[in-house]
């Protein structure tokens, strides 16, 4: 999937929001949203006095009209930024639904492949064999093989992966290319129910559901509405108590200039474009709620192997024993390791071709031998020379039986045991009863997660590393990486546990891992993000999926949640202060005629009565769209204290939201006087 961003103005987004806002405005569908409901029940009543007046000939017909109008227009601007943030999410599900093509599928029946099928045949359990050039026709779990894929069809990265039966790399999705090699897959989804196509409906929006946070405020919203409702109906009673009439269209108009409409029409456009952000990293979220949670993490705990590391021991030195040239203990790790398919033989030998140039060996009359539990050793005999590899203790075991045994440096020990305490594994390689040296196999770090760690210590959440290594390997692999903590062999109950005391103590948690063992915690967690190249388990269990398997994309996700809460809280600010500019604007026109006095409060100095409703309204309506762009970018979020970022906030969307309304009703009310519309 490309995570290219669609553009904020897209024009065929734009048309499709631009039809499918008058069908929002459908009663049956807008009640949902409180404040935009109660619009247009006032837009509705203010039509009625239109046509009222329009056939009785009464002379404020033509003003009531064009309330009426700016009145629906503005429920039809707030369904239209709503269409606009669902359009963006369909147009990336547009750009899915493209890479999935009819699939085909042949089964495994016996080990023996049968005629193709189409892939919508498949049952979950059954097996279907995949070669390179095919795509893989089900989501599900390679049993046997390895091979590359090509997932950029989901991830957008270009680069193939390995895929191989075993561990936690054995996901496979529906729609990816096998690149290399063949493959046997385990059925675990079929069509209408894969990765893919949840990831389509995700994006669509089709299941988003309203997180608490939107739901509180919707609340929030409906009960104001409904205190300015109580207020605006004893209006009249006090008018006429005073000896004055109020218009029922100024009434109106009164109750949509009290409602913070602004917040209203555009809290739906809030949080579809908050996972819409997140779909732009290529991080797929379940729910909104996990989107605003991912806003407030204090602590992140991550599985080591696959997440921090890359998963596969790579060869990453040769040390020598002394007396022993590196080239020639290069020269026989190599050897010992051409028949070897484990990642880490063939890392051996790409280490040996890279240092030496070692390429093109003749191995017609060579036996090897393949590395076996028992012996703790693979090799290989060849030109009357005899080499082994493996555990270093089965190494010099091995070297002591033969007669023609060379006492074993103690250096090599020395070395062996420094590669241990740094994290790593040592391996013994030997030469007709010689030990030449050690090759050290190290679970690589990820490149860069130091600094997106020290990052994240930036913004204030404190990173755990969570492994099965014994405390000597975890506490190696927790220096190099940055991280703050680590919980050394540890089980998935002991995940779990941590999780809990971690929530226990108020803090939200956030937990990324990969495997089958991870699935408790990150069910358990705040935010669980999944790797896509992990396990089935793994990603049913998360709240999130990252399709670049980036465990530091939590800053990205932190900071997308942080920019959602704080869009939100941004512009319900400005939304309530704007309200008073219009209050200003309004009230003085109401009751000018009973109250003098209150001509004082008019400081915008506003033509007639009439034009100050009319430009309140006009400015009402026409704010929502002025603010459809920061709804869908978000507000921009940089890690600094949270009090810093209140004030900044207030003094931006406060302040800012009293000003602008005075400036935007004055110059709408110069148009509207100057060209006799009121």
């Amino acid at each position: 999937m490309s995570n290219k961003p669609v553009s904020l103005f897209d024009a065929a987004i734009m048309r499709q929001a631009a039809i499918a806002a008058f069908a929002k405005m459908n009663p049956l569908q807008l009640w949902r949203n409180p404040v935009m409901f109660a619009t247009e029940l006032a837009a509705l009543y203010v039509l009625v006095l239109f046509v009222r007046d329009l056939t009785t000939g009464g002379e404020g017909a033509a003003f009531a009209g064009q309330i009426a109008f700016w009145l629906a227009l503005t429920v039809w601007f707030a369904t239209f930024a709503e269409g606009v943030a669902e359009g963006r999410g369909k147009a990336q599900a547009a750009s899915l639904r493209r890479a999935r093509s009819e699939l085909t599928a042949r089964r495994l029946v016996d080990g023996k492949a049968q005629p193709p099928v189409a892939a919508s045949d498949l049952a979950v359990g059954e097996l279907v064999e995949v070669v390179a050039g095919e795509l893989i026709p089900a989501d599900g779990e390679v049993v046997e093989g390895v091979a590359t894929v090509d997932e950029s069809a989901i991830t957008g990265e270009s680069a193939p992966v390995i895929r191989e039966a075993g561990g936690d790399r054995s996901a496979v999705t529906a729609g990816t290319r096998v690149l290399s090699d063949r493959i046997a897959v385990k059925v675990t989804a079929t069509q209408g129910d894969t990765f893919l196509d949840r990831m389509i409906a995700l994006v669509e929006g089709a299941s988003r559901r309203k997180t608490p946070n939107e739901i509180a405020l919707g609340v929030l919203l409906a009960g104001l509405s409904l205190i300015f409702v109580m207020a605006v109906a004893t209006i009249p009673a006090f008018a006429a108590y005073s000896g004055g009439l109020v218009s029922s269209v100024a009434l109106a108009s009164l109750f949509i200039a009290l409602i913070p409409t602004t917040i209203g029409g555009l809290l739906s456009a809030i949080g579809i474009a908050g996972m819409d952000r997140l779909v732009r990293f290529n991080v797929l979220a379940t729910s909104g709620r996990a989107v605003e949670a991912a806003g407030d993490v204090d602590v992140l705990l991550l599985d080591k192997t696959g997440t921090i590391t890359l998963g596969d021991r790579q060869a990453v030195a040769f040390i020598p024993a002394p007396g022993i040239d590196e080239r020639e203990l290069a020269d026989a790790a190599q050897l010992a390791s051409l028949s070897d398919e484990t990642p880490e033989g063939r890392s051996i030998v790409v280490l040996a071709k890279d240092r030496f140039a070692m390429r093109g060996r003749d191995m017609t009359n060579a036996r090897f031998l393949p590395f076996s539990a028992q012996t703790r050793m693979s090799g290989v005999d060849a030109d009357g020379a005899t080499i082994r590899k493996g555990a270093v203790d089965a190494v010099i075991v091995h070297v002591r039986s033969r007669p023609d045994a060379v006492e074993v440096s103690p250096e090599v020990r020395k070395a062996a045991d420094k590669v241990g305490r740094e994290g790593g594994t040592p391996l013994a390689v030997a030469r007709d009863g010689r030990v030449l040296g050690i090759v050290h196999l190290k679970d690589v770090v990820k490149g860069g997660v130091k600094e997106r760690f020290a990052e994240l210590r930036r913004m204030g959440i404190r990173t755990v590393m969570i492994t099965g290594d014994n405390p000597l390997t975890a506490a190696a692999i927790a220096a190099e990486a940055g991280v703050d903590d680590f919980l050394a062999e540890a089980k998935p109950e002991d995940k779990l546990a941590l999780i809990r005391k971690e929530q226990a103590a108020g803090r939200m948690v956030a937990m990324c891992g990969d495997g089958t063992n991870d699935a408790p915690a990150l069910a358990q967690a705040d935010v669980g993000v999944a790797m896509q190249t992990g396990t089935p388990a793994a990603r049913e269990a998360g709240n999130m999926v990252d399709l670049d398997s980036d465990p530091t994309k939590l800053i990205e996700v932190v900071s997308i949640g942080k920019q959602l809460l704080m869009t939100r809280g941004s512009l319900t600010t400005f939304s309530i202060a704007n309200d008073v500019a219009k209050y200003f604007a309004i009230i003085p026109a109401l009751f000018l005629a009973i109250y003098p006095s209150l001509q004082a409060i008019n400081v915008m100095q506003l033509a007639s009565p009439n034009s100050a409703i009319l430009s309140a309204i006009i400015f009402n309506a026409l704010v929502i769209p002025a603010l459809i762009p920061l709804a869908l970018r978000g507000v921009k979020w940089r890690a600094a204290p949270a009090g810093k970022l209140l004030a900044r906030n207030l003094a931006v969307y406060g302040l800012g939201g009293l000003v602008a309304p005075f400036i935007g009703i004055k110059l709408i009310d110069l148009v509207v006087s100057g060209v006799g519309l009121a």
